[in-house]
């Protein structure tokens, strides 16, 4: 039996907008020190999403926040479990953590192991005084006890449901989040 997919659009570009902007919002409100702090995106949407949040801050109070990338590929422990090779982003925080607040962001917060992943990374680049998480979307689905500080959208789905982001800088189709539901047929 062939296996066939159904997909619903949850968010299109205005709602993807508006999400964000409420989170660089929502990370003025607890930090007190913009120009401080960190916001590194965990590849490869996650660093989509910092960089507009990163602009969103530096709109809202005139300071823009350290930006940087935070590759997770060779800390995973699920790489064994994964259906495709994560592909290799290098790291990019070329500046000291020590004791700044780092808000790590990705697109998607499913198990939590790309968090604690990240969190892994991060320990090689300095100790942040407190790490905050930001995702566009939380599905649910946590393995690890891992919750994000700030979330655009809880989209709870079944285990085997998708989550698909897209942003047209990257995939050439206009900015949206779906979800992807498989049908048997």
């Amino acid at each position: 039996m062939k296996e066939k997919s159904k997909t619903l659009l949850v968010m299109d570009a205005e709602a993807i907008g508006k999400a964000i902007r409420r989170i660089a919002h929502e990370i003025v409100e607890r930090n007190s020190d913009i120009a401080r702090l960190v916001v590194a995106g965990i590849p490869t949407r996650g660093v989509e999403v910092a960089r507009r949040l990163v602009d969103h801050i530096e709109e809202i109070e005139g300071v823009r926040p350290d930006f940087g990338v935070v590759d997770v590929s060779m800390h995973r422990d699920d790489l064994a479990t994964r259906g495709r090779p994560t592909a290799v982003v290098p790291s990019e925080l070329p500046f000291d953590l020590d004791d700044r607040p780092l808000v790590l962001v990705d697109d998607v917060l499913f198990t939590g192991r790309s968090c604690r992943a990240a969190m892994d990374a991060v320990s090689s680049f300095g100790r942040p005084s407190r790490i905050q998480y930001a995702v566009l979307v939380d599905r649910g689905h946590r393995e690890l006890p891992i919750r994000a500080d700030y979330v655009g959208k809880n989209l709870p789905t079944t285990r085997e449901e998708k989550i698909r982001v897209r942003f047209e800088n990257l995939d050439t189709v206009p900015d949206s989040v779906s979800v992807v539901k498989p049908e048997a047929s």
